[in-house]
Formats: C-alpha cells, sequence, structure tokens
C-alpha cells in the first residue's frame, strides 16, 4: 500500500469550470450549456408528448403524462387542493427542470450538477419569492398580506412583539435562502463525495484489479451513484412542493 498516492483536487478544480466562450457576467462555460441544455430538453420532451397525444400513452407521451401524474397528485392536490390545478404547469416545468439540472452530476462527460453551484438556485429562490409575495398581496390586498404574515392569529397579543419580527424574517427574508441553499448545499456534497469515491476507488485499482479492496470500494462508488440520483428527485420534489406550500399560504390568509 506504500504505493498508493491518493490526490484529492481542491475543490475549486470540481465546481470551476474554464470559460467557452464570453467574458465578465456573459461568460458561457460547462456549467451553463448544461442549464441551456435542460431547457431544451424539458421544452422538447413536452413538446414531443404533446405533438402526437394518444388516448393509450406511450414512450415519450407516456413519461411526461407520469411527471404531470406524479406532480399534480403528489404535489399540487396535496398542498393546494383542486384550486391549485392552475399552477400545475409552472410546478411540473419547476420538478423536470431542477431534476435534469441535478441528474447531470451522474451522466458520463457531464459529472457536474448545475445546481452544484449557488447561481441558478439562488435565481430560482428569487423567482419564488416575488411569486409568492405577488399572489398574496394580489389575493389579500397589500395590508391584508403583511397582517396575516406578521400577526398570525390564534397568538396572544402581547407575543406579537416575538412573534412578529420572527414570521417577518422566515416569510420575507429567510424563505428564499433556505430554498437556494439547501438545493445548492446537497447537490455540491453529492458531487464532492462522488469526486472522493471515484479517487479512491481509481488509486486503488492501479494497485491491482485483483486486491480485496478494489470491488469494495467500486461497490460503494455504484451504491453512492445510485444514492445521488435519488437525491436528485427528491432535491427537486422538495423545491417544488415547499414552492407550492409558500403558493398556498399566501393565497389565503391563516384562520
Amino acid at each position: 500500500m506504500s504505493g498508493l498516492a491518493l490526490e484529492f483536487p481542491p475543490v475549486s478544480h470540481v465546481t470551476e469550470w474554464p470559460t467557452i466562450f464570453g467574458d465578465g457576467l456573459f461568460a458561457v462555460n460547462k456549467v451553463v450549456l448544461l442549464m441551456w441544455l435542460s431547457v431544451l430538453i424539458v421544452f422538447g420532451l413536452f413538446y414531443a408528448a404533446s405533438r402526437r397525444s394518444r388516448l393509450v400513452p406511450t414512450g415519450v407521451q407516456n413519461l411526461a403524462e407520469s411527471i404531470v401524474d406524479f406532480v399534480r397528485d403528489g404535489v399540487v392536490l396535496q398542498t393546494m387542493g383542486p384550486e391549485g390545478m392552475s399552477f400545475l404547469p409552472l410546478l411540473v416545468m419547476m420538478f423536470t427542470f431542477i431534476f435534469l439540472t441535478n441528474i447531470w452530476e451522474v451522466i458520463p462527460v457531464a459529472q457536474m450538477p448545475v445546481n452544484g453551484r449557488i447561481a441558478l438556485p439562488a435565481f430560482m429562490g428569487v423567482l419564488v419569492w416575488v411569486l409568492y409575495n405577488f399572489i398574496g398581496i394580489r389575493s389579500q390586498g397589500f395590508f391584508g398580506y403583511f397582517k396575516s404574515v406578521l400577526f398570525p392569529p390564534g397568538v396572544p397579543k402581547a407575543l406579537y412583539i416575538l412573534v412578529t419580527p420572527i414570521e417577518f424574517v422566515s416569510t420575507i427574508i429567510v424563505r428564499p435562502f433556505s430554498l437556494a441553499v439547501r438545493l445548492f448545499a446537497n447537490m455540491l456534497a453529492g458531487h464532492l463525495l462522488l469526486v472522493s469515491f471515484i479517487t479512491i476507488t481509481t488509486a486503488v485499482f492501479t494497485l491491482g484489479p485483483s486486491l480485496v479492496i478494489w470491488p469494495v470500494s467500486f461497490g460503494l462508488l455504484v451504491a453512492l451513484t445510485g444514492f445521488e440520483v435519488l437525491v436528485a428527485v427528491l432535491q427537486a420534489f422538495i423545491f417544488t412542493i415547499l414552492t407550492a406550500v409558500y403558493i398556498a399560504g399566501a393565497m389565503h390568509p391563516e384562520h
């Protein structure tokens, strides 16, 4: 084992990608290309599914309808009820897009989750923040919305001195950060774990494939890859269902 040399790349080497073209704010690198490709896949999937719709779905239509059914039954109806069906297209697109930008982590050659960098999760978190606040103001009026947020019913008036600042920070400030950081941190952590196991497996394999430890390390790598696929789905689901919860809470004040 003395000949085994493990050289782990710095974090910057697995999260930063050289610019392909452009400069400054308009620079385009591998992560940006994967994001654009994800957008094209999402629209291409649902366009192809709706172009030749059949009574008995097959192929692409079956996949698209399965995604729609999952989001409708597992997100919209569970958190918003029938009234939230108008938001179904938005939430379907959100779930599919986030999953695709996550799953690049385990795709050969790509091997980088787009959400492993904070820019896209932060942008989506801000969009959700703007959306649910806009819906809340439109549904309840400006003062009615902020009254329901800052002064929740059922709380003794003496406690508002504590509850109101907490509700303001939680609803107006923390929510977009929590959405962005949760998605970013989970995908980045998974990416770093995969890079670590790949490095270990490759280094051990150089000693000879007959070593007992190599099949174990390779098996762990395969299991971790499968786990990261599950995380990619789970994080897309969590981001989508929290968005639905925030919109539902903004639509109707608590009683």
